[in-house]
Parts: structure tokens; sequence; C-alpha cells
């Protein structure tokens, strides 16, 4: 018997760190949360106490789940983020009031393609989520896209996802590449990471080029790695960036 729940309980416990550290990277959005480098889940927390005592017979197996999913070790939290700008655009934290211009982009269907399934507002509202910290783009004065990105915080595995979209008139210009060489050069020069991630559908040719003149690198493709707006599993590709590659 206590053989059997010594066997029980490890299990349990490989299978809540195989579900808190994967996958590798994260993204910034609900999809983002839900795959890449910065899991609302966090990593579990290390205790002290025996696999019997984990398993107690009150609680059993689903009961120390639970609680474990539900106190993760590690938070993540949205950072205070100053106006970053360029000659060409400027990268402030998102209002309220830009909800009503962000949803309009991501329904664009240039974008909506690219952005997933869900609804408008459901997408919206994770910009403003207690773990993503996200720039509207403005150019001109308009807001004409968001870039936005969460922290992993365990200093094991600490980088930051990101992610962005702009509009279709002003996709084509180098705004994207401007936009993400700025963000990325705060996060390395004033959060203090040393490696980057983004994982875009693996078909999105050209935000890949993007990525890529940036000074981003292809690591692998993760095959069937989210559902698209068609309601699909599609393959998406891992791109990372160390500090000293930015272009």
């Amino acid at each position: 018997m206590v053989a059997h729940a010594l066997q029980g309980a490890v299990s349990v416990r490989l299978t809540l760190l195989h579900r808190a550290t994967a996958p590798e990277t994260r993204r910034a959005t609900r999809r983002t949360r839900a795959r890449a480098g910065g899991s609302s889940l966090g990593r579990l927390p290390v205790t002290e106490e025996s696999p019997e005592e984990s398993l107690d017979a009150a609680g059993g197996v689903a009961d120390v789940e639970a609680e474990a999913l539900a106190t993760p070790r590690w938070h993540h939290r949205a950072v205070e983020a100053p106006e970053l700008a360029t000659d060409r655009l400027v990268l402030r934290p998102v209002r309220p009031a830009d909800r009503g211009r962000l949803a309009e982009i991501l329904a664009e269907p240039a974008v909506a393609r690219w952005w997933g399934p869900g609804s408008l507002a459901e997408a919206v509202e994770d910009f403003f989520a207690p773990d993503v910290t996200a720039f509207a783009i403005e150019v001109d004065g308009q807001v004409v896209g968001c870039i936005q990105f969460t922290e992993e915080e365990d200093p094991d595995y600490r980088h930051a996802g990101i992610d962005l979209f702009l509009d279709t008139e002003h996709q084509g210009r180098g705004l994207g590449p401007e936009a993400l060489r700025l963000l990325a050069h705060w996060l390395f020069a004033e959060r203090g990471h040393h490696r980057l991630t983004i994982d875009p559908a693996a078909a999105n040719e050209r935000a890949i080029r993007a990525y890529e003149a940036v000074g981003f690198r292809r690591v692998g493709v993760m095959r069937r790695y989210e559902r698209g707006a068609d309601g699909t599993w599609h393959d998406g590709l891992l791109l990372d960036l160390l500090a000293d590659e930015l272009r």
C-alpha cells in the first residue's frame, strides 16, 4: 500500500511539474499566457512534506492537484512601463480608451487570421490583464497597433515573451521591426533580460522576416501548436533573441 501511494504521489508531482513548466515561451495575451514564456500557473512550490502526507485520506490526488495549481510559487505581473519613442512611432501604456480602436484593428481580416479564435472583447481585455504589460503603438498620434510582453520571473528561466500586431494600413513600412527593436532594447537595458522569445504561426512568413530583421533566430517548429481562427490546429515557430544579437 505504501509503495503504491508513493508511486501515485510521484506521478502526480511529475504531471504537475510538466503542466506548470511547458511550453517554453510565453506570449502576452490570453493565447500568450496559455502557451509561452510566462504561464499564469507559474512554477510549483517546493514542499518538505512526504508523498504520504500529500496524499492524505481526505484529500487524495484531486486535492493535491487543485492546491498546487491554486498556489503557484512564481507570480507574473505587469510592470510600470514608460513611454518609449523613435522618430516615427511612440510606444505608450494602453489606456481604457484604447479598447475600441484595438478591437477595430483585431477585426481586420489581415490581423484576425493570425490572432486566433475567441471574441474581440476577450482579446482586447487580455491587454489589460494583471500579468501583461501592453503598449499602444502610435504613429502621428493615431493608435495603429499594440505590442506587449510577459515575463518569466523564475530566476533560473527568466526571460520575456513578446507579441505584437499592426493595422493593415501600416504594415509593410518597417514599423513592426522598429517597435520590436525599441521594446527589446528596453527589456534588455532596463528590465535586465538576457533573452527574449516570440512565437508566430509557422505560416506567417511576413512576420517571421520582420522578427529576423531585428535579430531573432529560429529555434524550431512547434507542431500543431495553436488553434487558429478557423478552428484547426496550426504549427508555430519559436524564435529567440539574446541581448548581444539585437540589430
